[in-house]
């Protein structure tokens, strides 16, 4: 059975402010807020990047992203990408269009 690594985080001070962010923006009672001004902005939810430099997820987001170490960045959309999936399937498909892949 395959089991993904686990890398520790290198920069904890950068990065447990940010997750608590991601975090904060998927929570159940703000998800739909969250993807709504994704939605406003014209992006798709996966484009993690561009969601921080729009000042998504603070103005600052996208300044304490640069600052973590590419293993840090890795596992930052690694998690920021599996609460994109944990999005309940009705929200999902009512925002099916920043969902979509094309």
């Amino acid at each position: 059975m395959f089991e993904q690594a686990v890398f520790p985080v290198q920069n904890e001070a950068v990065f447990g402010p940010l997750m608590s962010r991601i975090e904060a923006a998927f929570a159940v009672s703000r998800v739909d807020l969250f993807l709504a001004s994704v939605k406003a902005r014209r992006l798709r939810i996966r484009q993690m990047e561009e969601i921080l430099a729009a000042g998504l997820l603070g103005e600052d987001g996208s300044q304490l992203y640069a600052a973590l170490p590419v293993s840090d960045q890795a596992l930052m959309r690694e998690r920021y990408l599996a609460q994109v999936e944990r999005v309940p399937a009705e929200l999902r498909q009512r925002f099916s269009g920043i969902y979509a892949y094309y």
